[in-house]
């Protein structure tokens, strides 16, 4: 359509979103359908937290606030970083935003331009490239294979840096791996880093509190002080609190990086919701305990599925660290035929088949950079986590 924009040339739907939009329509049509795709935890916001929003509503806190969050929360982030970062951030070196994906939008709209480059390992979150490439920008995906546990390595980071990089983005744990960086891990990339001042760290935390098997969280800033005034530091309350529809993410950085985020979400969004501001208020300041309760269930979660897939033939599922994701490889199933007669070519094809054939719905890991492998979220309950890995069981045994 000639009426539309020439940007939209750069950019693809996520494939996420479709995955869970899908299933939706399915399961409005009547199929059983076991929906995977979506990245949100199963659990219900904490009491405290919605109480907190209910107290805002009646106390009138239904105002346009400051454009970069309540003094309230900012000051709860602050106090985040100091506890549980070791990292000091004043105030005026907060954003909060519309989730964690408009902050990261608007770091890359604020500092993006024609030609400059962004290091994004791979596999990714889908979102990262599709931003850098709206903001101007040229991704540089690095391929992170399994024998290296999806992580960066400190010669692959060192041989993709160029005059024109920019930005390299870190996810620990990762959407969609769950793979997770070590202290030592991130000391050897942050050596890297040091060697070239011309490229910042954007590091999202998201999944910061989702670790298990005693891995300890650390964040780049935190390894490396020496690159503290070239990190954005990005976080939300999505996914540890069980928050993801109140939309609430922010970020910690230079002052005048965060001024020019500021600006940019000043002309976009303008505010975040107020309610959800006071509700985050509380999720920060108010107890935690509940966190560990639910890696607990997590955690057996991820050892279910890791070892139900294991024993379907041709997958091979690594086992995470963090987050609440497995990324296990289909390379075994390419090039043998569905029970439709559909010779399955590609990790698309096999999570189409899966999904036409047995209802379930995962997503393709070449979405997220690397293939043949797909995408499952765990971050659902284990009755139908069992029995969606008997179907993908039965369905890669179906496979000639």
């Amino acid at each position: 359509m000639p009426f539309l924009s020439t940007a939209l040339d750069r950019v693809k739907p996520s494939a996420t979103i479709a995955v869970s939009d899908k299933a939706r329509q399915l399961k409005a049509a009547g199929r059983n359908v076991i929906g995977l795709g979506a990245g949100e935890p199963d659990f219900d916001t904490p009491a405290n937290i919605k109480l907190a929003a209910i107290r805002a509503v009646e106390a009138g806190k239904t105002k346009y606030t400051a454009v970069d969050g309540i003094p309230e929360l900012k000051q709860a982030i602050v106090d985040k970083f100091k506890r549980e970062n070791g990292l000091t951030y004043q105030p005026n070196q907060v954003i909060v935003g519309t989730g964690g994906k408009q902050v990261l939008y608007n770091a890359l709209m604020a500092t993006i331009n024609p030609g400059d480059e962004v290091i994004i390992p791979a596999p990714y979150w889908v979102s990262y490239p599709e931003m850098v490439a709206l903001a101007g920008g040229e991704p540089v995906p690095v391929v992170c294979s399994a024998e290296f546990g999806f992580k960066l390595q400190p010669a692959a980071l060192e041989a993709a840096i160029t005059p024109k990089t920019k930005w390299v983005i870190l996810n620990s744990p990762s959407n969609p791996t769950g793979a997770a960086y070590t202290e030592a891990e991130l000391k050897a990339l942050t050596d890297v880093l040091l060697k070239h001042p011309h490229v910042w760290v954007m590091t999202d935390d998201m999944y910061e509190h989702l670790v298990y098997d005693d891995f300890v969280f650390t964040t780049p800033a935190q390894v490396e002080p020496k690159l503290f005034d070239r990190t954005l530091t990005v976080n939300g309350v999505s996914k540890a609190y069980c928050m993801t529809g109140w939309r609430i993410g922010y970020a910690a950085g230079p002052v005048q990086l965060i001024k020019a985020m500021t600006t940019i979400q000043s002309q976009s969004t303008s505010n975040p919701c107020s309610i959800a501001q006071w509700a985050a208020v509380e999720a920060l300041n108010g107890p935690q305990d509940f966190i560990a309760n639910h890696n607990k269930v997590f955690k057996e979660r991820r050892d279910l599925v890791v070892a139900m897939l294991n024993q379907a033939d041709g997958i091979n599922c690594p086992c995470p660290e963090g987050a609440f994701y497995v990324y296990p490889s289909c390379a075994g199933t390419i090039g043998k035929t569905a029970p439709s007669g559909k010779k399955i070519e590609n990790d698309e094809d096999f999570v189409t088949e899966l999904l036409e054939a047995e209802g379930v719905a995962v997503v393709h890991g070449s979405a997220f950079g690397l293939g043949p492998a797909f995408r499952i979220s765990y971050a659902t309950k284990t009755s139908d986590l069992e029995e969606a890995c008997k179907r993908i069981q039965r369905f890669c045994a179906s496979l000639r």
